[in-house]
C-alpha cells in the first residue's frame, strides 16, 4: 500500500508539472504604452486570405492568413477549399481583397516556450459572417516586438483606412 501511495503522489506531481509546462497565460494589453493607439484602427484587405484553424494547435479565435505566411494553406485562395481538411489546417472561410476589419483588442499569450502578441480583429460586416472575430497573428509583422515595440499588420495583406 505504501508503494501505491508513493506512485500516486508521483503521478499527481508529474501531472502538475506537465500542466505547468503546457499552460498559456493570456493577457489583454490594450492599455500599455505601445498598444494604446491600436484598438479601433480600421484596415482594408489587400490580398485574399483564408480563415483557418491549425489541426494540432488550439487557438482562441479562428486565424487569418495566406500561403506565403502559412505554407500549409493552398497557394490559390478558393471558396472550394472551405470545409476541407488538409494535413495541418482546416479551412473555415475566405476573405477577399477589399474586405474591412478593425482591431478590437491586443492580446499577449505567454508560455514557457515563447510569448506572442496578436490582434483580435472584427470584420466590418460582422452580422453576415460565420466567423466575424479573428486572430490576425499570421498577417502581422512581429519584428518590432524584439525592441519592445508594437507589431503591425503587414502592408502586403492589409492597409489602414485613409480616414484615420
Amino acid at each position: 500500500m505504501k508503494w501505491f501511495l508513493v506512485a500516486l503522489a508521483a503521478a499527481i506531481l508529474a501531472g502538475a508539472v506537465y500542466m505547468q509546462l503546457e499552460s498559456v497565460k493570456t493577457t489583454y494589453v490594450n492599455g500599455l504604452a505601445p498598444y494604446t493607439s491600436l484598438p479601433g484602427r480600421v484596415f482594408i484587405l489587400e490580398k485574399d486570405c483564408y480563415i483557418f484553424k491549425f489541426r494540432d494547435r488550439n487557438s482562441s479565435w479562428p486565424l487569418l492568413g495566406a500561403h506565403e505566411t502559412v505554407p500549409d494553406l493552398p497557394a490559390d485562395v478558393k471558396e472550394g477549399f472551405v470545409g476541407a481538411d488538409f494535413a495541418a489546417v482546416r479551412i473555415l472561410g475566405v476573405l477577399r481583397a477589399g474586405d474591412r476589419f478593425r482591431i478590437v483588442s491586443v492580446r499577449k499569450d505567454e508560455s514557457r516556450a515563447h510569448t506572442d502578441v496578436t490582434f483580435e480583429i472584427l470584420l466590418d460586416d460582422e452580422n453576415s459572417r460565420k466567423y466575424p472575430r479573428l486572430d490576425s497573428f499570421w498577417i502581422m509583422d512581429h519584428s518590432p516586438e524584439k525592441s519592445g515595440g508594437a507589431p503591425s499588420i503587414l502592408i502586403d495583406y492589409a492597409v489602414p483606412e485613409r480616414s484615420q
